[in-house]
């Protein structure tokens, strides 16, 4: 799967004719060996290193292509490994290779590693925030569409934790489910089990103490408290009890997730870490020649 996005990401970048006309533009330089040095900066939490191979490959074929006969490989050295700490001017990996491979390569590399080590970075600070509780911090179904198999990876280097992969390994009754199913929680639960049978899980979304124990009495899974104040998430924490795991939701902040980290909840899912991260800047710059 990952290999195929890689691929379409080239299709994306080389057009029809699979031809970087800037790397043709160099003739006869297109073929001398060269390093690029991948290097951070900004300070930030790498994530992405198992992208290198797939992506130098996939740049040496297209590169070969190009010039109508084999090209010399890409040669990964000195790659860190993600979750590694990054300060301004950390080198993350180096690449020996033609220079017109590693020119056709940058773009991609550096788009992936950007995004990546960016959801990284955020959710390692939200971790941070809630480390003196037992609390754990989810992602969601906020991704760039493509991306969520990385971006959900992302969230693991920086210590969060998944919530469903999507629509097919875990029924989640949000408040339009219940409104079309005739706004009853605990008969939207008893319908959804029997629908789907006892293997995957029911988490509810529930605004109100009554919704709580309506979903748990009725057999779900997980309580998600949507938007509530802490006081109220105390409240429903207590009446569940550790019935089933309690999860907190909407309009969290770096600012306010300690606080809700507090109130007892287990976990607190954030979109922000996949729909608002800012990129980590990450660079390469290319040396022509067998020198660093």
């Amino acid at each position: 799967m990952i290999r195929t996005f890689v691929q379409h990401c080239f299709d994306e970048d080389l057009g029809p004719a699979c031809r970087d006309v800037s790397v043709h533009a160099l003739s006869e330089a297109a073929l001398r060996p060269a390093i690029g040095l991948v290097r951070a900066k900004a300070s930030g939490l790498f994530c992405g290193g198992f992208l290198f191979a797939l992506v130098v490959q996939e740049a040496t074929d297209r590169f070969s292509f190009l010039i109508g006969r084999p090209a010399a490989p890409i040669i990964v050295s000195d790659l860190i490994d993600d979750g590694s700490e990054l300060k301004e001017n950390s080198i993350i990996a180096r690449l020996s290779g033609p220079t017109g491979a590693l020119l056709m390569a940058e773009r991609i590399l550096l788009n992936l590693l950007q995004r990546l080590s960016g959801v990284a970075t955020l959710t390692r600070q939200y971790v941070d925030q809630v480390k003196h509780t037992s609390c754990r911090i989810l992602d969601t179904r906020k991704t760039t569409p493509g991306l969520r198999a990385l971006e959900k990876r992302a969230v693991q280097v920086g210590g969060g934790v998944n919530h469903r992969q999507g629509l097919y390994d875990m029924v989640m009754l949000k408040d339009n489910h219940i409104t079309a199913m005739g706004g009853d929680v605990s008969r939207a639960v008893l319908q959804a089990r029997q629908q789907i049978g006892p293997t995957l899980r029911i988490e509810v979304e529930t605004s109100s103490l009554a919704q709580v124990q309506a979903a748990v009495e009725a057999g779900a899974n997980v309580v998600m408290l949507d938007n509530m104040s802490p006081q109220l998430m105390r409240e429903c924490v207590a009446w569940v009890n550790g019935c089933v795991p309690v999860e907190a939701s909407g309009g969290i902040t770096l600012e306010n997730v300690r606080a809700v980290a507090e109130t007892g909840v287990d976990y607190i899912s954030v979109g922000a870490l996949t729909h608002s991260a800012p990129a980590l800047d990450i660079s390469m710059k290319i040396t022509v020649g067998d020198r660093s």
